[in-house]
């Protein structure tokens, strides 16, 4: 994210939850094969009412990579902040060069759509968005705070803050955002990141480690 929105989120203990019709993927539940009439009306039912009561905080689960810096940390200026949350709650996204084929119950159309179905559209994105290697937090809106339209999820021991890491051209220092945590009662580490030598990859700048 950006510095900006990193400083905001520590500081208030909390991150914002994404809405699905807000999402930069215009695929987001539309995994599935939809060439039948009635699944793409149904699913755009579902796809509305997802969005008007349900969320999620989209993670990756790596930083290192330098195309995630670039889209979604202004440029390398911003910061990453790593979380641990409870595997029940980490739904990991599959990559798939194809739509999702839609599951009937005992394979009868009369009989309704599979929930693993539901399931599969929901953590399907198309194969060139692997580099995101992404889990997500599903999140029910009432579960979070609605603030001007937006909706946020406190951190807790379900969304523990564990470590920022500040890009390598990121403004922010160091002691400023360990002093941001401190003021907020967070115990989280702070790395910097620097462009590797040898690979193409984010890593740690090991003169910024804290002994």
């Amino acid at each position: 994210m950006s510095s900006e929105f990193g400083v905001s989120n520590i500081a208030l203990s909390r991150m914002k939850i994404s809405r699905y019709e807000d999402l930069n993927d215009p695929f987001e539940l539309l995994a599935g094969n939809l060439s039948e009439r009635h699944l793409r009306q149904a699913v755009a039912t579902m796809k509305k009412e997802f969005h008007e009561t349900k969320g999620i905080i989209c993670f990756s689960q790596e930083w290192g990579s330098p195309v995630l810096w670039s889209h979604y940390a202004d440029k390398h200026k911003g910061m990453a902040l790593g979380f641990d949350i409870p595997d029940e709650y980490a739904s990991v996204i599959n990559y798939s060069p194809e739509r999702v084929p839609v599951a009937y119950v005992n394979n009868d159309p009369s009989q309704g759509i599979e929930p693993e179905y539901v399931a599969a559209i929901t953590s399907t994105k198309y194969k060139h968005w692997e580099y995101e290697n992404e889990v997500r937090m599903h999140i029910r809106l009432d579960e979070g705070t609605e603030e001007g339209g937006l909706y946020f999820m406190p951190f807790s021991s379900e969304l523990e803050l564990k470590e920022v890491v500040l890009g390598h051209n990121c403004p922010i220092t160091i002691e400023r955002v360990r002093t941001l945590l401190s003021n907020a009662d967070h115990t989280a580490k702070v790395i910097k990141a620097r462009l590797a030598f040898k690979t193409f990859q984010v890593v740690t700048n090991q003169r910024y480690v804290e002994l």
